[in-house]
C-alpha cells in the first residue's frame, strides 16, 4: 500500500483523518501509520483467544477481537487484537478503556508489540494486564502476561493465562490446540 507522506498531525487532526480513510491506521503521535493485513494464523489465534474468554468471562464483562480504538499517551491511537471492557461503555465511544488487551506478535508489529505498547499502555488507567501471544508455531517469543503495579510485572505464560482482573483462567491450548 502506498501511502503519501503528511506532515504532523494533531491527535484530532488523525482521528477526523482517519473516518475519511477505507482502511485502518494507528497514530504514533505524529503520523499515521497503516495496518496491514495479519496471517489466516494471526487470525485463528486472535479468535480463539476470543472465544475461550467469552465462554468464561462473567456478565459484567465484553470481550471483543473487533479492532476498537485505545487511546494512549502521549497522544497516540493504538488498535488491540482483543480487549476485554467492563460492560457499561457508551457505544457510540469513538475510543474504549479496557480493563486487558491482548496483541498477537506478527513481523509487521513484533517491534512496536514488545517495546512501544507497554510504555504506552502503562498510560491508560484501565487496563490492568497487557497479554502477547506469538502466532502459533512461532515460539522465539514466549506468550507473556504484564500486569499493572507500579511498573509493568511480567510473568511468563505456562499451560494457563490467569486473569485475576476478570476472574479467568484459559488453557493454552485453547488458543494454540
Amino acid at each position: 500500500m502506498n501511502v503519501i507522506a503528511r506532515p504532523r498531525m494533531s491527535l484530532a487532526e488523525f482521528l477526523a483523518w482517519e473516518q475519511e480513510q477505507p482502511e485502518r491506521y494507528e497514530f504514533d503521535g505524529s503520523r499515521p501509520i497503516p495496518m496491514n493485513g495479519g496471517t489466516l494464523d494471526h487470525a485463528r489465534v486472535i479468535d480463539r483467544i476470543t472465544d475461550a474468554l467469552k465462554s468464561r468471562v462473567s456478565a459484567d464483562y465484553e470481550v471483543l477481537g473487533v479492532p476498537l480504538k485505545v487511546a494512549t499517551q502521549p497522544g497516540r491511537i493504538r488498535y488491540p487484537d482483543v480487549v476485554v471492557l467492563a460492560r457499561g461503555q457508551t457505544g457510540s465511544a469513538r475510543t474504549v478503556e479496557p480493563i486487558v488487551v491482548i496483541e498477537v506478535l506478527s513481523p509487521s508489529t513484533r517491534k512496536a508489540d514488545l517495546r512501544d505498547k507497554p510504555t504506552e499502555y502503562a498510560t491508560v488507567p484501565s487496563i490492568l494486564a497487557y497479554v502477547i501471544l506469538p502466532v502459533a508455531g512461532d515460539w522465539t517469543t514466549k506468550p507473556v502476561v504484564l500486569r499493572r503495579s507500579a511498573d509493568w510485572v511480567a510473568e511468563p505464560i505456562g499451560g494457563t493465562l490467569d486473569l485475576p482482573e476478570i476472574g479467568v483462567v484459559v488453557p493454552m491450548d485453547a488458543v494454540y490446540g
